[in-house]
């Protein structure tokens, strides 16, 4: 994400526990009202207490547990990126690849949203999306709660076992327009079977403190004086106050859904579908799950298609024409398109403020990719939304024609 795909790699931002009250970038404890030298010492502490959170499972155990668990002998473990979690891939025969899911102690605290997740993957691989689905126990759980000593003393893990997509993510490969027309296509349609789902705990989904959602950004507030002495943070402000003004009042004209929520170009896989053209074949990571609207999804994946385009704003064109193949949007929605996208460049900027507190170690590299998303922020606030909007909605009209024609 903007800085935080690109953080999602090196530090693995655990958004899905992000608030406002209690837990912050990576789910440490913190007050927010506070002197900036207390918050410091709280980070640090803060930060030994992430440590010893997240697991650390041996080949060996991870061997033990997925036969004690699953009655599988993998041939091959290999481990795959993650921050406060622990993920490996899993090789049982030359047809069967899982992915062994490890959660951080802090989360496995919270089974429902969790369970909630897997729900929401099953759901759409049922309905023939490219979602992962869940392997069940030998005694028919979704989960288990596990007591391991990873090194501090036996807590409490609660292991999934998915399975195994094949595919390249989209940052990957060459983003043409056809992959941008289909990741919007595809947000759409995950967005309207998201809708359909029932689960007796959706109400969970509502996030109120989630400082990801869309509905939330005016509790990025808080966080603006990291950005002091930068010239960003006056635009990270006025689009705070524009979205109070200009969007929360309408948000009742939006159309309501459950959003994936990071429906990025490291969250989407794509496979060859001929020699020019590419499918989506797998959504990961939906950590982010919430409660909200039909064009805060839209506004995400437009973002977060724009990060490494050589051409940015042209990328909004493509992906809305996919989106509006699937679900038009209404004049609400559309009037907000434009500031709800910078909206989520300022989440992800203020975000990675945050994260260049808690790691310092990694400033240069935060600093650098933060750059990319201050520069579309700042062109996007300079060109003004009637530029933009004719630039966007012109071009999306033209490219559905085409599409159309193509069909």
């Amino acid at each position: 994400m903007l800085v935080c795909v690109c953080v999602y790699q090196l530090v693995s931002l655990h958004k899905s526990d992000i608030v406002t009250s209690t837990h912050w970038v990576t789910d440490v404890d913190f007050k927010i009202v506070m002197p900036c030298s207390r918050l410091v010492k709280n980070q640090n502490k803060a930060s030994m207490a992430l440590a010893e959170s997240k697991p650390n499972l041996s080949h060996l155990q991870v061997s033990e547990l997925v036969k004690r668990l699953f009655d599988l002998t993998p041939s091959q473990i290999h481990p795959l990126p993650s921050y406060d979690d622990q993920n490996f891939r899993l090789v049982v025969s030359e047809d069967n690849e899982y992915v062994l899911k490890v959660m951080n102690s802090e989360d496995s605290q919270n089974p429902t949203l969790l369970e909630l997740q897997t729900h929401a993957m099953t759901f759409l691989h049922e309905r023939g999306l490219p979602a992962q689905t869940v392997l069940h126990t030998t005694s028919g759980q979704v989960m288990s709660l596990e007591d391991i000593d990873c090194g501090f003393g036996m807590q409490k893990y609660l292991v999934r076992l998915l399975t195994y997509l094949p595919g390249t993510t989209i940052a990957k490969v060459p983003c043409s327009p056809q992959i941008l027309y289909e990741a919007g296509k595809m947000a759409a349609k995950m967005d309207t079977v998201l809708q359909e789902m029932e689960h007796p705990q959706l109400h969970v989904l509502q996030r109120e403190k989630f400082l990801w959602s869309l509905s939330n950004i005016p509790l990025l507030e808080p966080y603006l004086h990291l950005m002091d002495g930068d010239p960003v943070q006056q635009v990270v402000k006025s689009v705070i106050q524009l979205y109070k003004t200009c969007v929360q009042p309408k948000l009742g004209s939006f159309r309501k859904c459950i959003n994936h929520g990071d429906f990025n170009d490291h969250n989407i896989l794509v496979q060859p579908d001929d020699s020019t053209a590419y499918k989506i074949s797998g959504i990961l990571d939906f950590g982010d799950m919430s409660s909200g609207y039909y064009v805060f999804e839209l506004a995400i994946t437009i973002m977060y298609m724009m990060i490494e385009n050589p051409t940015p704003l042209d990328v909004a064109r493509d992906v809305l024409a996919g989106w509006e193949s699937v679900i038009p949007l209404n004049e609400a929605e559309r009037d907000a398109l434009y500031l709800l996208v910078l909206c989520r460049f300022c989440q992800s900027l203020v975000v990675a403020r945050h994260t260049v507190v808690q790691h310092p170690e990694n400033k240069d590299y935060l600093m650098i990719t933060t750059k990319t998303g201050t520069h579309h922020l700042c062109r996007l606030w300079e060109l003004g939304k009637e530029v933009v909007e004719r630039r966007w909605f012109q071009n999306a009209a033209q490219d559905s024609g085409l599409q159309a024609q193509e069909v």
